[in-house]
């Protein structure tokens, strides 16, 4: 299986689509917040592309609802890049993994949630 991190044009499209769903708490989560890959795959099976979204986010930083709003959105966008329809869905994998507090590392040292919202918060103030 081939496997492509961000050559894809689907990239930079579900790139910007991920932060319109991070944050519940703070309008504008701090830079740094969400990390993300998109990986072309193709297999023996057929000539068609599959794709994997990875989005890994702070443990809480996305209700329910935003984490569905995610999915649909960036299955939406790399179809749409891919030019691929509707029907095709089923290529595009989209995972959200939550960093339990504690594990997310950002400048040489832990980041809690809570320290990451407070960040948004000055970032929102200051623009």
């Amino acid at each position: 299986m081939a496997t492509a991190r961000t050559g894809h044009p689907a990239w930079k499209s579900v790139s910007t689509t991920i932060p319109r769903h991070r944050a519940r708490k703070a309008r504008r989560p701090a830079a740094g917040s969400a990390a993300s890959s998109l990986r072309r795959q193709q297999t023996a099976e057929d000539d068609a592309p599959r794709f994997l979204v990875e989005v890994t986010v702070p443990h809480g930083a996305l209700s329910e609802r935003r984490k569905a709003g995610l999915v649909e959105e960036a299955t939406a966008t790399v179809l749409s890049a891919a030019g691929l329809s509707p029907d095709q869905a089923l290529r595009v994998w989209v995972l959200v993994h939550e960093q339990p507090e504690g594990t997310w590392g950002a400048g040489g040292s832990v980041a809690r949630y809570a320290d990451l919202v407070a960040l948004a918060k000055g970032q929102r103030s200051d623009a």
